[in-house]
């Protein structure tokens, strides 16, 4: 079993290898097992609310799970109060794993809250639905969904 440590290391060195402007990258299984193995650590659910109302959610432990917006549904504009939302759930070293529906807007997340001193920020890869299939359907390639982790249709 792999522990804590060696999942850190692991996203770690996959931030450093690809000059991530954040800690590092977690696959959804890895970012399961933290979750699982830290009770300190937080996924930041950073899609719409209205996504997931309509498309699903992620089942973990409330103090573990906090969602905040990265834009707002609709018109995709900008959360001016993202940064303020981030602290009023975590602190500044708390590891904290960043899901969107791809993995792209957690990226952006990830990105904003190290510039603003938070040190130990992950995105989750491949994100909750995954990429598109030839048939431009997701949750059927990878992502969240795809790897069989807890979650809640709509």
């Amino acid at each position: 079993m792999t522990t804590r440590d060696e999942l850190l290391t692991t996203a770690r060195q996959r931030g450093h290898e690809g000059r991530l402007p954040y800690a590092g990258a977690v696959t959804p299984n890895e970012a399961f097992a933290l979750l699982q193995d830290d009770p300190a650590t937080i996924l930041v659910d950073v899609r719409t609310n209205a996504e997931r109302d309509w498309v699903g959610r992620v089942v973990i432990s409330e103090p573990q799970h906090a969602a905040v917006q990265w834009s707002q549904y609709p018109g995709g504009v900008p959360n001016p109060d993202f940064l303020a939302q981030l602290a009023q759930i975590a602190e500044k070293g708390t590891p904290l794993l960043f899901l969107c529906r791809s993995g792209v807007r957690s990226q952006h997340a990830a990105k904003l809250a190290t510039e603003h001193g938070y040190t130990n920020c992950f995105n989750i890869l491949e994100g909750f639905e995954g990429d598109k299939d030839n048939n431009g359907h997701r949750k059927n390639v990878n992502g969240w969904c795809k790897a069989g982790l807890p979650w809640l249709g709509a």
